[in-house]
């Protein structure tokens, strides 16, 4: 223990309780893979929904309802007392606290767990490596692919399902309004960069019925589209141009009046993200402008938001790529600049913290 004991003054006993407050959260940092999984597998066999009800429920009722044994019901209660998310009254009646609330309720909460776990988790022991290597040495433990990119279509189902779910979840979040602000230039063309499986290209379509968008991404990837809008009405009006936009060699189709990148660009290293703007505004009709989405850490409204976007950064440093991560806004825009593009406007607050970046060549 740091602190013996002691007669302590106000002042000194608030630096106390500083310094041992200071101390559990690092113990809780040590500890943080342990209390992960407690929480995850507390989620998973329902006790935290069990115990939600107002008075809780026993030791014992609690195991039997998991169909657990007393000693792992012991064992898994004891570690979240500790970590704040459930809490015991005086008669050892166990119910949810408000953090533990959290977990099971807020529906990011629980996309982010289930990404750690299905897609990062094991391949964080390689955190180290990748950061020293530059390349995404955890990869290994989902595929043999040179980026995740190129492996999406192949994941484990579980995995896949996890990824995509955290991936739509951001971006369907900020749909709505994305949609006002593209279409309030009324445009007929849409170039959607790195369209994966087609939801963007789907609601554009669904918005205005004169537009034609067209989804540019890798050959997986467009396969992947083509099947999951093969039942849409408006699928006509929704092409596909497979492509690796990081080869020299990639021609960018000509003549759109809106270059769209959603949560694209940050898929790449700096020097990338130069070239991909740079070669995109070749893609521009006289007036075209490239509209880009991203989730800005430093323009969030919540310290929680950019906690989660700055955790995810090494998502794409372990996992994705090993050379990129979520933009700051002064970062993003030298970029934009260094492509020989301006910005005219910036629209914040767009769904789960997106900001919309229009651009045109200066």
């Amino acid at each position: 223990m740091i602190f013996g004991k002691m007669t302590l003054k106000r002042n000194d006993r608030s630096a106390a309780e500083s310094a041992a407050r200071a101390q559990r959260d690092a113990h809780m940092i040590a500890a943080g893979a342990i209390v992960f999984q407690v929480a995850r597998v507390m989620s998973k066999l329902g006790i935290f929904s069990y115990i939600s009800a107002p008075g809780g429920h026993t030791e014992k009722e609690i195991a039997e309802f998991a169909g657990i044994s007393d000693y792992g019901a012991k064992v898994l209660l004891e570690a979240s007392l500790m970590t704040g998310t459930i809490s015991r009254d005086g008669g050892g009646m166990y119910e949810l606290t408000k953090t533990g609330w959290f977990l099971i309720n807020d529906p990011m909460v629980r996309v982010n767990m289930d990404f750690n776990h299905d897609v990062n988790y094991k391949g964080f022991w390689w955190l180290e490596d990748a950061i020293k290597n530059g390349r995404p040495e955890g990869l290994k433990e989902l595929g043999n692919w040179p980026t995740i990119y190129q492996g999406l279509s192949s994941l484990e189902p579980q995995v896949q399902k996890s990824w995509f779910a955290f991936d739509h979840f951001y971006s369907d979040s900020s749909f709505p309004q994305a949609l006002e602000t593209v279409f309030a230039s009324n445009p007929r063309r849409i170039l959607d960069i790195g369209g994966n499986t087609g939801k963007w290209a789907m609601k554009c379509t669904a918005y205005d019925r004169d537009v034609e968008v067209t989804v540019m991404d890798l050959p997986q990837q467009i396969g992947m589209m083509k099947a999951n809008i093969s039942d849409y009405s408006e699928k006509s009006r929704i092409h596909g141009c497979p492509a690796d936009i990081l080869s020299p060699a990639t021609v960018f189709p000509k003549g759109f009046d809106i270059v769209w990148m959603s949560q694209f660009l940050d898929c790449f290293s700096a020097e990338q993200v130069v070239d991909i703007l740079r070669r995109a505004t070749e893609a521009l009709s006289e007036n075209g402008r490239i509209v880009i989405m991203e989730t800005l850490w430093d323009r969030q409204k919540y310290d929680t938001a950019s906690f989660d976007l700055t955790q995810t950064s090494l998502y794409f440093t372990v996992m994705a790529n090993g050379n990129s991560k979520m933009f700051s806004y002064a970062d993003l825009c030298s970029h934009i600049s260094a492509a020989g593009l301006k910005v005219i406007a910036v629209h914040d607050g767009i769904g789960f913290g997106h900001s919309i970046i229009e651009c045109i060549s200066e």
